[in-house]
């Protein structure tokens, strides 16, 4: 028992060591590109991740979360036990430890992003 303040942890509930997520701060690219491009590169970049490491399930949670708006996002991190080392999603661990990295362009758009009409 502790504080009124304090919170005991609850193995799995994720909700103990997940950070508020936040929406990610502006970035440039390299170069201009469009939302095709962009689309094509989180594509491949979601079908390959998971052969670097970690569990399948937190994978797709991630990217769950990652394409969702900020309240679902954080649902659905807390639901799978994820926990958030970087606001933004773009460092995060499960409960064994294991690191998922996500890459910028996954978790948002970048500033010069070409708009087709």
């Amino acid at each position: 028992m502790g504080c009124a303040g304090s919170r005991e942890k609850v193995v799995g509930s994720g909700s103990e060591t997940s950070k508020k997520i936040r929406k990610p701060k502006p970035w440039k690219h390299s170069e201009a590109i469009t939302r095709e491009q962009l689309t094509q590169m989180r594509e491949e970049f979601w079908d390959t991740a998971p052969h670097y490491g970690g569990r399948r399930e937190i994978w797709d949670a991630l990217r769950a979360a990652a394409e969702a708006d900020l309240t679902l996002a954080q649902a659905i991190v807390d639901g799978a036990g994820v926990i958030v080392q970087n606001p933004d999603l773009t460092v995060c661990y499960d409960e064994r430890g294991a690191k998922y990295e996500l890459p910028k362009y996954v978790v948002s758009e970048p500033t010069n992003l070409i708009r087709e009409n």
